[in-house]
């Protein structure tokens, strides 16, 4: 498979599944593509998410318990860290906050499932959200400072903001690079790993790894959420 492509996996639920009728090898030759695991993949991770969260809220209590308490516990400690470093302005942000971390630890987290495959382990899908990110803390810092916006591209001392209205853009436009490329980096990495574990001992060499990459994906998730809490944060708080 091609550089951007999903890993080859001996066993894949969703070939199986594309193989029903062939509609998979039409979709693909149609869009051009030589694989379009990766997305449904993600749709999966998106259901299961919406499919948790619509049964949490049907289940609310007073007294949390169970998965709601697992819910209540990540969230309220995501926003209390966000509200940390961004005050009481970053609570409008969790929405999206807490979306990419919970997206992208599901889709992290599915590439441990036999036979599935991480979406993130192909470039398409952290891309996507890197440029999402990107736009939107622009857009936020456009937003609440309008044309001063600028501001925030032009330094600290003045006699140097020509230079830095060239070089301020080029580390902006660097960001959503350095979002894609660590979070498919790491990810396509562990997953080659695990793969070649599984080959060489099928269960004493994978299942350790199991357990170190439960762990490392979950990072992951939270690095990308971080960098995204702190370019938002560059983008509300005052040019010096």
């Amino acid at each position: 498979m091609g550089f951007a492509g999903g890993l080859p996996h001996p066993l894949l639920y969703m070939d199986m599944l594309k193989g029903i009728g062939h509609w998979g090898a039409h979709v693909e030759q149609a869009l051009g593509v030589e694989s379009i695991n990766h997305v449904l993949y993600m749709w999966l991770v998106m259901a299961i998410i919406l499919g948790l969260g619509l049964m949490v809220r049907s289940r609310l209590q007073l007294v949390p318990g169970g998965m709601q308490n697992v819910f209540e516990t990540i969230i309220g400690g995501l926003e209390d860290f966000v509200v940390a470093n961004l005050g009481e302005e970053g609570r409008q942000f969790m929405p999206l906050l807490i979306t990419i971390f919970l997206f992208i630890l599901g889709m992290n987290w599915i590439g441990l499932v036999p036979g599935c495959d991480a979406p993130t382990a192909n470039i398409n899908t952290p891309a996507a959200m890197a440029i999402i990110v990107f736009c939107f803390y622009q857009f936020v810092g456009i937003k609440k400072w309008g044309a001063g916006y600028i501001k925030h591209f032009m330094g600290p001392v003045g006699f140097l903001a020509p230079l830095m209205l060239i070089l301020e853009p080029i580390s902006h436009l660097a960001r959503p690079l350095s979002l894609t490329l660590r979070l498919f980096g790491n990810i396509r990495g562990e997953e080659i790993v695990l793969i070649l574990m599984f080959f060489l001992a099928p269960i004493l060499g994978s299942l350790p790894m199991y357990f170190l990459f439960v762990l490392a994906k979950t990072i992951q998730a939270f690095i990308f959420f971080m960098l995204t809490m702190l370019y938002l944060q560059g983008a509300i708080e005052h040019a010096h």
